[in-house]
């Protein structure tokens, strides 16, 4: 076994971290018109230029920014393509006294274009931050919520019949084109390694949200299929050079979930027919089922297996982590294998309820882990 000189790394992780203390200060002073965005900018390099040392500091090589300019992983990136509006997801408290992101209201108004470059100005301060340390093997890796995001909320009726009186090919053909130049513009400013995060393809793994599919119209079993030919559109325009990933997310507010369920209902499209470079997958415990649906892993692509958790503090065994490593590669090749928690830390701004020293540690696990796995 050998260790990756690409992306994704034998110990790789999905991207947001715990936003420090004062960043949250700032931005709440921000929302109260006490400083300017400018400002706020300023703050945000700061604990950014933290966060990018922390992670190589732990042995990691993809570099993130943290999502440290963001207040939802998925919205502030949607928001900014053209003829799209979303709306603020409101938290409902639940009965048991628990708290659940309701999600946000996401429609297409408009011709879907890209508009301006998004994530541009970021990746730039970020691979700056990450050149200053002077290690050539780290990565800066970008990450965006998949365009499946912009179908799967609100089905057909959350899409402008004006502007799409018939979804296919025209709707998905936009995305896919407002996606390829967001992805052109990153390129041509070095950027090789980019992840979109997904919890549609993951929702479709649990009974619950696939009968609400069914009730707005939607079939759950030729989903999987649609939003893989959807996403092959996306790669269509991938840069050369440029690893695209997917994350499958289950929902990840403030340490909750939103849905459970094995992969086999998503596995054939998702692993087999989508033409991505690598998928990270959630299996930090029971909700995620078993290692079977590995079988349908294409042979050029990459499976990064979440086996740690970023919802509660208690740290893994390495020696549990090894064994089910094990059981996965009973299932797809060891050398298709990386090695990451299950999510991010902090998805949204309010993070996870987990402590900055749990975060260091269960990466570090991570990092040992995978050195001792794969060498």
């Amino acid at each position: 076994m050998t260790q990756r000189t690409r992306p994704p790394f034998r110990a790789d992780h999905v991207g947001s971290f715990l936003r420090p203390a004062y960043l949250l200060e700032a931005r709440e002073k921000k929302a109260k018109g006490e400083i300017s965005p400018a400002q706020l900018r300023e703050v945000e390099d700061r604990a950014i230029t933290e966060i990018v040392k922390f992670q190589a500091d732990v042995g990691l090589q993809s570099i993130t920014d943290g999502e440290f300019r963001r207040t939802y992983f998925h919205i502030d990136f949607l928001e900014q393509l053209g003829g799209v509006k979303t709306d603020i997801p409101v938290t409902i408290r639940k009965p048991d006294g628990t708290e659940e992101l309701a999600p946000p209201v996401i429609r297409v108004i408009d011709k879907v274009r890209h508009a301006k470059n998004i994530q541009l100005a970021d990746f730039e301060y970020l691979k700056a931050q990450v050149a200053a340390l002077g290690l050539p093997a780290l990565t800066p890796k970008v990450t965006i919520p998949s365009p499946t995001m912009l179908h799967f909320r609100g089905g057909r009726a959350g899409i402008s019949k004006e502007a799409y009186p018939e979804l296919d090919p025209a709707f998905y053909d936009d995305v896919a084109k407002a996606y390829g130049e967001e992805l052109q513009s990153l390129a041509n400013a070095g950027c090789t390694y980019v992840q979109m995060d997904d919890t549609n393809m993951a929702y479709l793994c649990d009974e619950r949200m696939r009968e609400a599919a069914r009730q707005r119209g939607d079939d759950p079993n030729e989903l999987p299929h649609r939003y893989a030919n959807f996403i092959n559109k996306v790669v269509a325009h991938k840069p050369a050079g440029m690893t695209l990933a997917m994350h499958l997310c289950r929902g990840n507010f403030k340490s909750t979930h939103a849905a459970a369920g094995n992969y086999e209902p998503v596995a054939e499209a998702l692993l087999s027919e989508m033409k991505l470079d690598a998928f990270f997958l959630e299996y930090d415990d029971d909700r995620s089922g078993d290692f079977r649906p590995l079988r349908y892993l294409g042979k050029d692509k990459i499976v990064v297996l979440g086996l740690v958790t970023t919802k509660f503090g208690q740290l893994e065994s390495k020696d549990d982590l090894k064994r089910r490593i094990d059981e996965a590669a009973k299932y797809a090749p060891l050398e298709q294998m990386c090695l990451s928690p299950q999510c991010g830390f902090s998805s949204t701004v309010h993070g996870n309820n987990i402590a900055v020293e749990d975060q260091r540690r269960k990466l570090a696990l991570v990092v040992e882990t995978a050195h001792e796995v794969w060498g």
